[in-house]
């Protein structure tokens, strides 16, 4: 590649990134009141997804900016930091495609819900956390929170946009993609991966950024109302943090909600694991390695 195009590129990846972050702040103004507090419900989504979309767009260039073999050297920690091992073997045109499928199928995840009784059941964790295993965790951030934004525009179902829970999604995928690259080779490797993943996810954004978020941001929007009398009446007129969670994971059934989607992961990993193994090109031998040491054993 020649210098100049590799120069245009980095001026568009630097746009990009300058773009990502006054689209975010932007929605994040909106959010809060503090800019146009008139503005409609969508334009703080319609932010957020741009600040995914730049960020996306940067992702895709650096993989086409280092696709050549002699690049891909060169930065290779870079690659195996940013991408998850399965994309690091794909060609960039490949890369880009299966963070967009990703992207898609976080879209449908986020569209629909089933409701019984007091539980929301969706397979948004689900999701997040497979886009960080396989796409590695900060592509995999940039697909869920596209995900989340775009299928918020296309089916909103009457609720405002509850950011918070994009975020919360997205660190998922960012968690996910870390642990994934943890050196865990002996068997059953994989069941501790993602014990890990369950546990800080369940820790750090279910009962961290989510439950935060809706309690300090959405109460009044997300809280039945005569779930908050109740909580208030129960528990001496006081409805703190710690009294907030345990009536949104037990008695609202979140932990539920968590407990399914954590059964599929640990019924859908290791399957792809196996048919990623299968699907492998079997190693060649190393060069100068003798074929008699293959006849020893009679």
């Amino acid at each position: 590649m020649s210098k100049n195009y590799k120069r245009s590129m980095l001026c568009i990846g630097i746009l990009l990134a300058v773009l990502g972050l006054i689209s975010a702040a932007l929605g994040l103004c909106t959010e809060k009141g503090w800019l146009m507090p008139a503005a409609p419900a969508w334009y703080s989504v319609v932010c957020f997804s741009l600040a995914a979309v730049a960020l996306f767009a940067l992702l895709a260039l650096l993989a086409l900016v280092f696709s050549s073999k002699h690049e891909k050297r060169k930065t290779l920690l870079v690659f195996r930091l940013i991408f998850s091992d399965f994309l690091l073997e794909k060609t960039a045109a490949k890369r880009v495609a299966y963070i967009g499928v990703v992207a898609a199928l976080c879209i449908v995840s986020n569209m629909f819900e089933i409701k019984f009784a007091t539980t929301q059941f969706s397979f948004t964790l689900l999701t997040s956390v497979l886009a960080g295993i396989l796409l590695g965790g900060i592509p995999g951030f940039c697909a869920v929170m596209l995900g989340d934004g775009l299928g918020y525009l296309v089916n909103s179902m009457g609720y405002p946009y509850y950011w918070w829970v994009a975020l919360s999604c997205a660190a998922m995928a960012l968690i996910a993609g870390a642990v994934w690259k943890l050196p865990i080779k002996k068997k059953g490797g994989v069941f501790v991966k993602l014990a890990l993943i369950c546990v800080l996810t369940l820790v750090l954004c279910s009962a961290g950024i989510n439950s935060a978020g809706m309690y300090f941001i959405g109460l009044d929007l997300y809280m039945p109302h005569d779930v908050l009398e109740l909580a208030v009446e129960r528990f001496g007129g006081e409805l703190n943090f710690g009294v907030y969670l345990v009536i949104r994971f037990f008695l609202l059934g979140q932990i539920y909600n968590s407990l399914v989607n954590y059964a599929l992961l640990f019924a859908i990993v290791p399957l792809l694991e196996r048919l990623a193994h299968r699907s492998a090109p079997p190693v060649a031998p190393e060069r100068g390695e003798s074929s008699a040491s293959n006849k020893e054993i009679p």
